[in-house]
């Protein structure tokens, strides 16, 4: 069962680290979207993975199953703005970790124009003085809803 004090992780590391294409683009988007470490672009790239992985499986499966499933996964990412209406899961397959990215809460802050910098959004949200829906929250990387994008706001 395991100990509630040590949580697993919420991310997968890559298969070749030292690659030197890799990390260059790991580089180009954790200074893109100010983030803290090449950790969070690794669970950013893990939840676009699980993504796929489900597509993928609803892609081989050709029944009344796969159909039930292929609409809740469309609602979450309609939900989420991963997606527009009307999308198939081929437009699944095409998310790109910036589409990941660009739902989190310190990109969309910075891009509502509530700070200057990326950093200073992160700087803004860990301080406490970013409410979502007029509750605090304290964590860049929350993955912010369509319906709560309206209800960001900066005290």
């Amino acid at each position: 069962m395991g100990t509630p004090r040590k949580s697993k992780k919420k991310y997968r590391t890559p298969k070749h680290p030292w690659a030197a294409t890799k990390l260059q683009e790991e580089k180009k988007i954790v200074k893109e979207y100010g983030l803290r470490n090449k950790r969070e672009l690794w669970r950013a790239d893990t939840i676009l993975r699980n993504y796929h992985r489900q597509a993928r499986k609803l892609l081989v499966l050709g029944s009344n199953f796969a159909e039930n499933a292929e609409k809740q996964i469309f609602e979450s990412m309609l939900k989420n703005r991963l997606l527009k209406e009307g999308g198939n899961l081929d437009n699944i397959l095409a998310l790109k970790i910036e589409n990941i990215l660009d739902r989190r809460l310190q990109t969309i802050v910075y891009k509502k124009g509530f700070a200057n910098t990326l950093k200073h959004s992160r700087q803004l949200i860990v301080h406490g003085h970013v409410t979502v829906n007029g509750g605090k929250v304290t964590a860049p990387s929350y993955m912010v809803k369509a319906i709560e994008e309206d209800s960001i706001k900066v005290i």
